[in-house]
């Protein structure tokens, strides 16, 4: 059971700022470790490292965000964002294995081997919410979207700092908004589909006046770039509350953003959607992880169950007017164009869709092999998945049937005596 993210009383801390008269005027409330039960041992060590480390050198550090978030309502964080008073330069002049990313929003990923940290230095309010100009704490924490995302803490202290009461959100359950509802999503759309995750993942409520405005701004979603939208779904059916968040985002009029097509199919074939959604539900089971290309297979396996040729007993193209079934490499192909339209406006990578395809073939006891994308032959062709003939390792045959003879020969070079 996850540990009650507030304790009722206790000794209440207060964190100060001068004013610009210098007299000092209460900012934030302070909770310590008794108050905020957060297990230090779910937090990672290379994260804590990193806070020591730019700590040492004088910069004020924090873990901030949905780790903070996870880590108050007992559960162990995936990822770890960091933010500081340190600037991108000098967060990379105190960790040789950083990186300085991005060019109008500039921050730095910290590696260890596999795993990335990214930290990020306080921004300001100069410029409105989306500045990228670089402020202090205090300004910084006006720039986060939800209250339960805008804590931060320090491991190394065991504190939580709180400057919009966010811990008395998390008591009450609620998702409430930092950033004005006039401009929260004309600012950035995107927090729409954020608001409903956070909602589903934690559990919380969304108040009535921040659905009323979810609904009337949904058609803003409209505008977002595929890129942005392919990256909130993979969030989603990547998430262990896939289920969840994709009925939530139903029911606010956010999912035909998502996937139009999927949507519509809610609302012709009421069977389609139970299918749908209990696929989502069977996606991730407890202390599992799925193959590449699993979560992806779960947006396209319902409606792919019809419209796919699996065994190849239906015909296609020039082969059905001859009554000959289609070739293995032909139902490949139709499959990945079908399941590519049926996910637009997402736009997912072209071998994680392969992934998954390949998955669903093999439920239905067809072996393909890995394809393999954005190889060019001279002249500038392509063979893709794409654009006509999936590639499997050099095979003569796209369906898997055997090596293809090389013809081609080195020219043998002439060796000169001496």
């Amino acid at each position: 059971m996850a540990a009650s993210p507030l304790r009722v009383g206790g000794i209440v801390r207060f964190r100060y700022s001068a004013e610009s008269n210098g007299k000092p005027v209460k900012k934030a409330l302070v909770f310590t470790q008794d108050e905020h039960r957060i297990n230090f041992s779910d937090v990672d060590a290379q994260a804590v490292y990193i806070i020591e480390r730019l700590q040492a050198n004088g910069y004020e550090t924090y873990i901030v965000g949905g780790a903070v978030r996870d880590l108050i309502l007992g559960k162990k964080p995936k990822d770890f964002d960091i933010v500081t008073a340190a600037s991108p330069a000098k967060i990379k002049k105190i960790f040789r294995n950083a990186r300085i990313i991005g060019r109008r929003f500039r921050l730095v990923h910290v590696f260890f081997g596999d795993k990335i940290f990214e930290v990020s230095t306080f921004r300001s309010m100069k410029d409105g919410p989306t500045s990228n100009t670089f402020g202090t704490i205090e300004e910084d924490v006006l720039r986060r979207d939800f209250s339960l995302n805008a804590l931060f803490y320090d491991p190394l202290k065991q504190l939580v700092v709180d400057y919009v009461g966010g811990m008395k959100d998390m008591r009450k359950r609620i998702i409430r908004p930092i950033i004005p509802l006039p401009h929260i999503f004309t600012d950035d759309p995107v927090r729409m589909i954020r608001a409903v995750k956070y909602g589903a993942v934690s559990g919380f409520k969304l108040p009535l006046s921040l659905k009323w405005r979810i609904r009337r701004h949904s058609g803003l979603l409209a505008a977002v770039s595929p890129s942005r939208l392919t990256e909130e779904i993979f969030k989603i059916i990547n998430s262990p509350y896939a289920r969840q968040i994709v009925e939530n985002l139903d029911a606010l009029g956010l999912y035909c953003y998502l996937q139009p097509q999927a949507e519509g199919l809610f609302k012709a074939a009421p069977a389609f959607k139970a299918k749908y959604l209990k696929t989502m539900g069977a996606l991730h089971s407890e202390g599992s992880k799925n193959p590449p290309g699993q979560a992806l297979s779960a947006l396209v396996r319902d409606y792919l169950e019809d419209a796919a040729d699996w065994i190849g007993n239906k015909g296609l193209g020039a082969q059905e007017n001859a009554g000959m079934p289609a070739s293995l490499a032909d139902r490949y192909k139709r499959a990945f164009l079908i399941a590519r339209q049926f996910v637009l406006p997402m736009n997912p990578p072209r071998a994680e869709l392969d992934a998954a395809l390949r998955l669903l073939f093999a439920e239905h006891g067809v072996s393909v092999k890995k394809m393999r994308f954005n190889e060019h032959r001279r002249g500038g062709a392509s063979r893709t998945a794409d654009s006509g003939k999936p590639m499997a390792a050099r095979s003569a045959d796209p369906a898997g049937g055997g090596s293809a003879p090389n013809t081609r020969r080195r020219k043998r070079r002439k060796r000169t005596p001496g």
